[in-house]
């Protein structure tokens, strides 16, 4: 049975639309829910970035198109994005570090975590967290992966291939669609989790 939800598929064909809404379908219900989503940042028409916010609606900077931000060294890039670290680190790890050591059966809490890709594994903190929460046998993690493509990532590829995490393929046919079955294998999960 699994004890983890991921989502995959390309760049822009909702994965954190459908974070958003699972988590509010689960909250309304009173299912504990906490963890982050990535948000484009826009100017006009144009993106110029993304921003990380909490589901307790803290916001800091993920990265930027620019040569660097705010003269922060060392740079980290992702195609024409400078990745902010420090931002992304004081967002997510007060976050992380809650779900890192729960151990009650009681209220088996949801970590989402959208998503697990080249900007935020930057950070070795959160790598060791991901890793940790995974791990906790207390937590069900619901979260995103970005599409394999060549070689892929080594914890992406890892996670992917864990026994524990059931993994849906989010296309532009199925996305309005999956949204039951996927807070259904989220609730399956907690319930595994409780017995």
């Amino acid at each position: 049975m699994p004890g983890h939800v991921f989502l995959t598929g390309p760049p822009g064909i909702g994965k954190t639309t459908l974070i958003r809404k699972v988590s509010e379908v689960l909250t309304s219900s009173g299912v504990p829910v906490d963890g982050f989503y990535t948000e484009e940042v826009r100017q006009g028409h144009r993106r110029v970035g993304f921003d990380v916010v909490t589901l307790s609606g803290n916001r800091e900077k993920l990265a930027r198109i620019s040569d660097d931000l705010n003269n922060k060294k060392p740079v980290h890039r992702v195609g024409q994005y400078t990745v902010d670290i420090s931002s992304f680190e004081k967002a997510v790890l007060p976050v992380m570090d809650r779900f890192r050591s729960t151990t009650s059966m009681l209220h088996r809490p949801i970590c989402a975590i959208d998503e697990i890709g080249k900007m935020e594994l930057f950070s070795q903190p959160f790598i060791s967290a991901v890793k940790k929460i995974l791990d906790n046998p207390s937590v069900v993690v619901f979260g995103t992966l970005p599409i394999s493509r060549g070689r892929g990532l080594p914890i992406v590829e890892e996670i992917r291939h864990r026994q524990d995490v059931k993994l849906f393929h989010v296309t532009k046919e199925n996305r309005n669609e999956i949204l039951h079955e996927i807070v259904t294998s989220i609730q399956d999960c907690c319930t595994e989790k409780s017995k």
